[in-house]
């Protein structure tokens, strides 16, 4: 690990404040909030602002929760994060996805054709940075402006994330899913 989970010792007023809107008072402590929000927590200032953003993708997106997931999963195979296949991998079966549907999104493959559509989404925008005209009219066709915009600011968010994760070097946290305090 580059980056550390912040000591229980540096746990401070700035800090809860942070993950106030993501985790309920009984996580906000070094073992509750997990390797990954535990490390960003280093900057609370960046971890207060990036919250409620993560919140709207994670409980307030327009897409379906299995969509979502499907295409995060995506994302954290094509960027190679530990973190994020673990951590979404139990996201994607509370979503009621399969494991074999989980491990199918990953690699691109859905036999739903608008999650395909989803699946292949992904893959442009990590490619192009761009959803493509074909895919774009076809998506369209399935999903409101709305979600299509909670999909590339899905896919961009997850992508960020699994870059920092495997620059600091996050350890996955099998036991903890997340749970916005509402």
């Amino acid at each position: 690990m580059r980056l550390t989970p912040l000591p229980g010792e540096q746990w401070d007023d700035d800090v809860d404040a942070a993950l106030a809107g993501m985790l309920p008072k009984r996580r906000r402590n070094p073992q509750g909030a997990g390797n990954a929000l535990a490390t960003l927590v280093r900057h609370p200032d960046l971890t207060k602002a990036f919250m409620p953003f993560n919140v709207h993708l994670l409980f307030r997106s327009t897409l379906s929760d299995r969509m979502r997931e499907a295409a995060i999963l995506r994302v954290a195979e094509l960027s190679e994060s530990p973190y994020e296949l673990e951590h979404h991998r139990g996201m994607g079966q509370a979503a009621g996805m399969t494991l074999e549907e989980i491990e199918d999104a990953r690699m691109g493959v859905a036999l739903e054709p608008v999650e395909q559509l989803v699946l292949d989404a992904v893959g442009e925008l990590d490619r192009h940075h761009a959803i493509l005209d074909g895919t774009w009219a076809s998506l369209t066709e399935h999903l409101t402006d709305r979600q299509m915009m909670d999909l590339v600011f899905t896919v961009g968010a997850y992508a960020t994330l699994s870059m920092a994760f495997n620059t600091f070097g996050i350890e996955p946290d099998r036991e903890l899913q997340p749970e916005y305090e509402r």
